[in-house]
């Protein structure tokens, strides 16, 4: 079981779980979060994809386990279908798009707070696919597919 830090709000902890705490943390979200771990700088999954790829639970159940326990993983690389930023957290996770060049999507004038949304098109992870191989399929504009 790998050791992931949490404070909870999903995106932003410094203290690490004790072994208690660990022991404590549902198998599924340990799942959860092991799969947000595999996907490559650059790509994204949703959360329904999160759930096909482990064959459990729905987008809901993977949003509530990131919501509570992602904070220690890259939990700007699991997001909404419609390639939305993640409410709140829309400027770090942008920080995270564009340090990671992820396929960003401009938003159009009238777009409230003028924020891009992710390509989802080029950015989407199939959950195989990985490092250089995940580069190039991106420069062809490919991306995955699930």
């Amino acid at each position: 079981m790998s050791q992931h830090r949490t404070s909870g709000d999903g995106t932003s902890g410094d203290r690490t779980l004790d072994d208690r705490a660990i022991d404590e943390l549902p198998e599924y979200a340990e799942r959860v979060l092991d799969v947000a771990e595999l996907i490559p700088p650059g790509r994204v999954m949703t959360y329904g994809d999160v759930a096909e790829w482990l064959g459990d639970g729905g987008p809901r159940q993977v949003g509530r386990v990131m919501a509570q326990y992602g904070a220690a993983v890259p939990w700007w690389r699991v997001v909404r279908a419609d390639g939305a930023l993640l409410p709140g957290h829309e400027l770090r996770a942008l920080d995270h798009y564009r340090e990671e060049s992820t396929p960003l999507r401009e938003a159009p004038r009238s777009a409230e707070g003028h924020l891009p949304r992710l390509d989802m098109k080029r950015a989407r992870w199939d959950g195989v696919t990985g490092g250089a191989d995940a580069d190039a399929d991106r420069d062809k504009g490919g991306g995955a597919h699930i």
